[in-house]
């Protein structure tokens, strides 16, 4: 592999990478904007809301999705910039904010999950993930997981791999020609707990772990067969470029969620080439 190079630096708090259209995209969750990376590195801001967290993923179209927990909705940027509501997550919830990670596999179903945890200072519980079907319904279709976080689609759309930090390992479910999920079971046990992930062409997964500050590439099973450092907190990481085998990966200082503000500009992207591209979704 080659050297690890940072892309973009000086933003607040960076996670949700995604590579569309060309180009990656990432969600600034301290500065609460949607950002596009243009060729130069710059960062253009394609959407702002004032939530935290606020994954990011596109719609088949490539109209960008926002998870706008604070609104406790699905919110969609539309051609002339608005930012409208997509699907109302209230009803999944009493919680006053909704929603972590997203996906969108190849048929156009959308995955939304929630850590079911306030800041600061509450106790989590099990968390869940929600199916938003092509038509606009929302549902749970798993819960009982322990704080979800990255979630990825195998290219085939049968099988959801999530990953739950508070249990140390990457976690499948079976996709049914509905959407639903079910056969839960342990795909990897992790070193540390796992963020955002990404799949690639031989089966891997690539998980990011924010306290061994390091991006981590497993085979099912568990076998660690790559491991790129980081000089702080690895949040999440997505295969892009040209041929889609350009590792981005996002991070930043981690002190806790109550410092994130206190913390300053530590947001960074690093890129590294991969030995294999991506995958599946996203």
């Amino acid at each position: 592999m080659s050297e690890l190079r940072a892309v973009l630096t000086g933003r607040m708090f960076l996670e949700s990478p995604r590579w569309r259209d060309g180009a990656l995209w990432v969600a600034d969750w301290g500065a609460h904007e949607a950002l596009r990376l243009r060729a130069d590195h710059s960062a253009e801001v394609v959407a702002r809301t004032n939530s935290f967290p606020m994954c990011i993923e596109h719609l088949p179209d490539g109209r960008l999705l926002i998870v706008d927990s604070s609104e406790r909705r699905l919110a969609r940027v539309e051609a002339d910039a608005t930012l409208v509501t997509h699907v109302d997550l209230s009803g999944l919830s009493e919680r006053r904010a909704i929603g972590n990670d997203i996906v969108v596999d190849g048929r156009g179903n959308i995955y939304v999950n929630d850590v079911n945890f306030d800041f600061p200072g509450e106790k989590p519980r099990p968390g869940w993930i929600a199916l938003v079907t092509p038509d606009g319904k929302a549902c749970k279709v798993a819960e009982g997981l322990m704080f979800p976080n990255g979630m990825a689609v195998t290219p085939d759309n049968r099988t959801l791999i999530v990953a739950e930090s508070y249990a140390q390992q990457l976690s499948a479910f079976d996709i049914a020609a509905d959407g639903t999920l079910s056969n839960r079971r342990v795909w990897a046990k992790t070193e540390g707990p796992p963020d955002g992930i990404c799949i690639d062409a031989e089966g891997c997964v690539w998980y990011a772990c924010v306290p061994s500050r390091s991006c981590i590439r497993v085979r099912e099973g568990g076998q660690v067969v790559q491991t790129v450092e980081t000089d702080r907190g690895a949040f999440a990481c997505v295969l892009g470029g040209p041929e889609r085998k350009t590792l981005f990966i996002v991070g930043q200082d981690w002190r806790g969620p109550q410092a994130v503000a206190q913390s300053g500009p530590t947001g960074q992207v690093w890129a590294i080439e991969a030995p294999a591209p991506a995958a599946g979704w996203p």
